[in-house]
């Protein structure tokens, strides 16, 4: 009986060692909980990453492992266990940048630790600059600095949005039916000092992603605290300055902060009829942890814009010497924006392994934009201005619930998600103006309403180094528009449901290199004047697959790498004209990914991206079945240096190849290759100078161009070429910044 209860103890102390959970959280020096740390056991494959609070959960924990715990900006800890205890408290220190802190993992978004790194080295000086963190992603400006810039990724002509999802803290930024062109995303309303994170997956491949999310999403997540006051001045060339304060209201409290963020900037451009451009943000946000293991955070802020652009310019006017690169046929053009955004963020811990995540959203939206771009084609004696305006108000909510369930033979992680998307739009008009001021023909005038209910289902199973993640997304959409220029009221409604699969493979080898395959299907709608009004495909799909690998040969260099291909049902054309974009035919494209991040020591960084692409129409024949301004390669680089000596800055280049202007290619937008530097000294602990320049070697590059048919007052026939706006010449502006 003795030798049996003997037995029985042994077996019970067996269990308890190898099958206990191994519970805590992770806090900085301040007391405050650390986000997005990875955990794991140094021996086995057992992993986890600490929520929003902080908190982690470690099952099958043993007396006598290792437990590490890592995050880039901190040290490493190692933390032996000698007693299972029921929760501890871990405490990470801050430390120099190393990207030996980088452990690859299939649970670790090595796009946001690319990100991370790219923000650490050499941090942003604007809102344009933001989107250039995501390699591959270029930008292009060319109708003042107030509208939302043109992007390029993966062979896409994204116009301003259309095949890219951006949110910040979770409030869409995309706008769907906008008055100049499908999923607009202005994201001059972020200040780029408030962000800490930006999360972003190339492809349709994330089923918590949804409209727009084709060639890619990137997700901006602002600052929950301030690590100290501070207030800066840039003042540059073309009567350039720029204000930022960042104030801390709360100071180093351990479980709430406060903050506002203010940002003005005037400047007149280096074009010979001044921008006269100014831009106003203000940005606040409160988090707070509470007792209950809930953490909320409140976000606020406003911004408005008004400037003059002098718009695209025809190439034949500066080959002649007509006007400069810098000149104008119409200087009245430009507009006026604002934004409003309200957001509530409710982070709740059920139990050690589930959690569930909701934020609510309220933005006011105003858009008013002055375009021409044919001149006098329409119009021999006005002129072709057009007036493209907007009142819209966007709300929604979403909420996310998280699991894991741990079996015997491998781990589940389950995500499910619902939410609704609003968008109510009063007075959408596209007008023929004169001036500005006297509208010489209204071309559409109505009310939107656009609401987009939505589900999802993201699993991964967890078969030791093996990661299988099937997950699907349900959308259904109604799409209402009233036109105000038809003299009978009518609505005219549809509505459309569609289901997108998601299928994607991983497979860790070692800590040294991890594969994975990625396939799914995502969307982008249609605006929905054209829907209405147009025999038009309403949400057409995108098909992708994604092949790659991510690289650690050494504890400073990461190599990430992808052959991908993206099949889409509908493309979207620029009709210069009119001034909007247009849906055409089906499209596909493959290409080439490849990113490198090197530490040469503590202070010196390099980062490398490289991205080819081959993109063709599908209904056209050989030859006449280009895409139109589709980017074919681009890259960009430089080294950076970190507090050495009290200095910091770097010089980066990004290049742009040449690319098809029509489809048969016989007219080429030319590409460019631009450098830019910035240098700081930290005169002491509380001030430092520097410098920005933009363009380093004075390049004469253009920033967009389109092949456009226009023609001047005293023209007798149309003539069709490169319409261009040009890149900024070399402009330095001297930055001073204090803490307190």
């Amino acid at each position: 009986m003795n030798k049996q209860f003997f037995i029985y103890i042994l077996f019970l102390a067996s269990f308890s060692t190898f099958s206990q959970n191994f519970n805590g959280k992770v806090i900085d020096v301040f007391g405050k909980p650390i986000p997005d740390v990875y955990v794991y056991t140094i021996d086995t494959d057992l992993h986890a990453h600490t929520n929003e609070l902080g908190c982690f959960n470690l099952s099958k924990i043993s007396i006598g492992q290792t437990i590490k715990f890592t995050k880039l900006g901190y040290k490493t800890l190692e933390y032996k266990i000698t007693v299972l205890e029921i929760v501890v408290t871990i405490t990470l220190e801050d430390n120099v940048f190393s990207l030996s802190e980088v452990v690859l993992s299939p649970s670790i978004n090595i796009n946001s630790t690319l990100t991370k790194i790219d923000l650490s080295t050499n941090p942003v000086n604007s809102s344009q600059e933001i989107l250039r963190k995501v390699p591959g992603l270029f930008i292009g400006q060319h109708a003042g600095g107030g509208k939302a810039e043109q992007l390029f990724l993966r062979g896409y002509d994204v116009d301003h949005g259309t095949d890219i999802a951006i949110t910040t803290d979770g409030i869409p930024v995309n706008m769907p039916s906008h008055a100049h062109g499908q999923g607009y995303a202005d994201l001059h309303f972020v200040i780029p000092e408030t962000i800490d994170k930006i999360d972003f997956g190339k492809g349709p491949y994330t089923a918590s992603k949804g409209n727009f999310a084709t060639a890619a999403y990137v997700d901006f997540s602002t600052k929950d605290r301030l690590e100290e006051s501070k207030i800066s001045t840039e003042i540059g060339q073309f009567n350039t300055i720029r204000t930022v304060g960042l104030f801390d209201l709360l100071g180093n409290q351990s479980k709430s902060n406060a903050y506002i963020a203010s940002e003005y900037i005037v400047t007149d451009g280096p074009f010979e009829s001044p921008q006269n451009f100014n831009r106003f943000n203000v940005f606040g946000k409160y988090t707070s942890v509470l007792e209950n293991q809930t953490k909320i955070s409140f976000v606020g802020s406003y911004f408005t814009s008004k400037w003059d652009a002098s718009g695209q310019i025809p190439m034949r006017l500066v080959e002649n010497g007509t006007i400069s690169r810098f000149g104008a046929v119409d200087d009245t053009e430009g507009g006026f924006t604002s934004r409003t955004n309200l957001a509530l963020v409710i982070d709740k811990m059920i139990d050690e392994t589930s959690s569930i995540k909701t934020n609510a959203y309220l933005s006011k939206y105003d858009f008013t934009l002055f375009s021409n771009f044919t001149f006098f084609l329409e119009d021999p004696v006005h002129g072709d201005q057009i007036k493209q305006k907007e009142n819209r108000t966007l709300y929604g909510f979403n909420s996310e619930y998280n699991t894991k369930i741990e079996f015997e033979t491998f781990n589940l992680k389950w995500q499910s998600g619902v939410g609704i998307k609003v968008n109510a739009i009063k007075d959408i008009e596209l007008s023929h103006t004169l001036n500005r001021n006297e509208v010489l023909q209204a071309i559409q005038l109505g009310d939107i309403d656009e609401s987009n209910f939505f589900g999802y289902v993201n699993t991964d199973f967890q078969f030791g180094k093996f990661t299988v993640n099937p997950a699907i997304r349900l959308a259904y959409f109604k799409f209402n528009y009233q036109d105000k220029l038809n003299p009978n009221y009518k609505t005219l409604a549809n509505d459309k449901i569609k289901l997108l699969p998601k299928l994607n493979f991983s497979y860790a080898q070692n800590e040294k290199i991890n594969y994975f395959l990625k396939t799914g299907i995502g969307f982008h709608s249609n605006d929905t004047r054209v829907i209405l009004q147009q025999d038009k495909e309403i949400l057409p799909s995108v098909y992708g697959i994604d092949l790659g690998a991510v690289l650690k040969p050494s504890t400073t260099l990461l190599i990430n790498g992808a052959l991908w291909t993206l099949y889409s049902e509908q493309e979207f054309v620029y009709v210069g004209d009119a001034g909007i974009v247009e849906p055409s035919g089906k499209s596909k494209r493959w290409g080439v990914d490849l990113g490198i991040r090197y530490q040469l020591n503590d202070y010196v960084f390099f980062d490398f991206d490289a991205n080819y692409a081959f993109a063709r129409s599908v209904d056209e024949p050989q030859g006449n079945n280009y895409i139109p301004l589709a980017p074919n390669f681009t890259s960009v680089g430089g080294i950076s240096i970190r507090n050495y000596n009290r200095f910091s800055g770097g010089i980066q280049y990004r290049f742009l190849g040449n690319r098809p202007a029509n489809e048969d290619n016989s007219v080429i937008a030319e590409g460019y290759f631009v450098t830019d530097a910035n240098l700081t000294y930290q005169v002491s602990k509380r001030f430092s100078l520097g410098i920005i320049i933009q363009n380093l070697f004075d390049t004469a590059w253009n920033e967009t161009q389109f092949l456009t048919a226009s023609r001047l007052q005293n023209e007798p026939q149309p003539v069709e070429e490169i319409h261009f706006t040009p890149g900024t010449p070399f402009f330095a502006k001297i930055k001073a910044s204090y803490s307190f």
